[in-house]
């Protein structure tokens, strides 16, 4: 192998002499490359006499790529049998060819870099020894077919007991049982727990008040009661499966349970809450009756004022905390839906206490005036502040569940990150999706700079290895070998770059819990 005029920082073109006197332009053409000693503004240095070897061997370039090129390698096809070579875990293995641990010990093993972030390396298997035992172990292809119907119908059997037998209280209890109940002793789960206690005695006297007195807006204050009470059990449910781990069908999880849980809720206001306030509102207006002694029920409104604002006061200290732990204001919090389930509990009470103070005021004076108009008119208000209060949830939790993007600060934090590191010349298409609890999945595509991933490969060879590798080459069976050889060793240090950098965002940035980084 010959290589003419090698200096820094000049054109060059490269030919391999071969022993049968044929001359194979590989790469024949311009080659730049650039070295340590650059200038300060990044351009190479120019050697004396550069200039003029440079248009000497450009004028041979002319000559050169006017004959024609004779290709060394012919072109390969690559058909189904090539893809026999293709890897296989072990656990495929034994879903897919129905093999058991002992069937595929006595396999080859090869050691592969892990794509998880547990384990640095993992034993696979080649597909086209897994495909020839799994015809030793069934006899015939027909066996194996046979084998694998019989397993997806036995587990179609199973799914759909699984569906039958299906309760959200089945549910609901498992996920305390098996270790969850710190879920509702601490954070959005204490605070939901701590509402529906209340909010259940809350809708008792308050329908014992309405029993009592007849009074339209009592009435509404006890249907905004179980309303509220409902809606909050609701939310518990969602707490209980938002904790559940992913599966096979939900490899991201169920964090959105939190969102759709809400969602519900905001829609269960609207329907149950305001609904009847107005219908009882509207009848009121159209059949006035006379109120009875409304003692007791100020009684009652007085002690759900103190009890919903206890409510409030626990809901407001949580999201108080949460925003100062994710570095955002109380408002940003509360609007962009950050925790759901304690949103849900802050606006339901706030609108608790509104009501219940607007009810008092409506039916003092019916007290007054004695005219009955006064109470069906708290009880139309009533109805108006909750629909408002559905309204806002159900549009949160909807902008939520659609998967919108965090703040572009956090989005440039990122791309700064990857950008500032060595082995990336740019990123492009950037996607960084809120999906619910705090976590984000990030995804983009990244331009990588290959000079800096070979020079991480050859860092860790021995160079002199190579050197002598490379002066032992004299045929094209020998290049191919050699390029095969190291280009692969480099695709696998390029996936261990992209792994070095999905694991720094990650540790970084603890919140983004899902990095898909595609390589340009």
């Amino acid at each position: 192998m010959r290589c003419t005029g090698w200096q820094n920082g000049c054109v060059h073109s490269i030919w391999f002499s071969l022993p049968d006197s044929r001359v194979a332009s590989l790469g024949l053409g311009k080659v730049q490359y650039y070295s340590s000693g650059n200038g300060k503004d990044g351009s190479p240095k120019s050697a004396p006499g550069d200039a003029s070897r440079t248009e000497k061997r450009s004028g041979a370039a002319k000559v050169s790529s006017a004959s024609t090129v004779r290709a060394v390698l012919k072109k390969r096809e690559y058909g189904a049998k090539y893809t026999q070579n293709n890897f296989i875990t072990a656990v495929r293995a034994m879903n897919e060819f129905c093999l058991k641990p002992s069937d595929l010990e006595q396999l080859r093993k090869i050691r592969r870099r892990s794509p998880h972030d547990d384990t640095e390396a993992f034993t696979v298997f080649l597909r086209s020894d897994v495909e020839a035992k799994a015809l030793d172990v069934w006899g015939s292809p027909e066996a194996l077919a046979r084998e694998r119907n019989l397993r997806k119908e036995v587990e179609r059997e199973y799914e759909e007991s699984r569906f039958l037998g299906f309760h959200p209280l089945n549910i609901f209890i498992y996920g305390q049982i098996k270790g969850k109940r710190t879920t509702f002793l601490q954070g959005p789960g204490k605070v939901v727990m701590v509402a529906i206690c209340i909010n259940g005695l809350n809708f008792f006297f308050k329908l014992l008040a309405w029993v009592y007195t007849g009074s339209a807006s009592m009435f509404s204050e006890a249907i905004h009661s179980l309303a509220d009470t409902c809606n909050q059990a609701l939310l518990a449910l969602g707490i209980s499966q938002s904790v559940r781990n992913p599966d096979a069908v939900h490899p991201y999880g169920f964090s959105n349970m939190r969102y759709i849980a809400s969602l519900i809720s905001g829609v269960g206001i609207f329907m149950m809450g305001a609904g009847l306030s107005w219908y009882h509102g509207i009848m009121g207006l159209l059949h006035p009756e006379p109120i009875e002694s409304l003692l007791w029920a100020y009684c009652i409104l007085a002690g759900s004022l103190v009890s919903e604002g206890a409510t409030l006061l626990v809901a407001i200290n949580e999201i108080k905390k949460s925003a100062h732990q994710q570095r955002v204001s109380f408002y940003e919090y509360v609007m962009q839906s950050r925790d759901p389930s304690t949103n849900v509990v802050l606006l339901e009470d706030a609108a608790a206490v509104l009501g219940v103070i607007m009810a008092a005021g409506c039916m003092g004076l019916t007290s007054l005036t004695g005219n009955p108009y006064y109470d069906s008119l708290g009880s139309l208000g009533v109805g108006t502040l909750l629909g408002t209060v559905s309204a806002f949830l159900i549009y949160t939790n909807t902008e939520a569940l659609l998967g919108r993007s965090i703040q572009a600060e956090r989005v440039q934090k990122l791309t700064e990150i990857l950008e500032n590191d060595p082995a990336v010349r740019a990123i492009h298409d950037v996607k960084a999706t809120d999906m619910g609890l705090s976590k984000v999945r990030f995804k983009a595509e990244v331009d990588f700079d290959g000079r800096v991933v070979t020079r991480s490969y050859l860092e860790k060879q021995d160079i002199d290895q190579i050197l002598s590798d490379i002066q032992q080459v004299k045929t094209p069976e020998e290049l191919e070998n050699f390029m095969l050889k190291h280009g692969e060793n480099i695709i696998d240090t390029l996936g261990a770059e992209v792994d070095r950098l999905e694991k720094e965002l990650k540790q970084r940035n603890p919140e983004v819990r899902h990095v898909d980084l595609e390589i340009l």
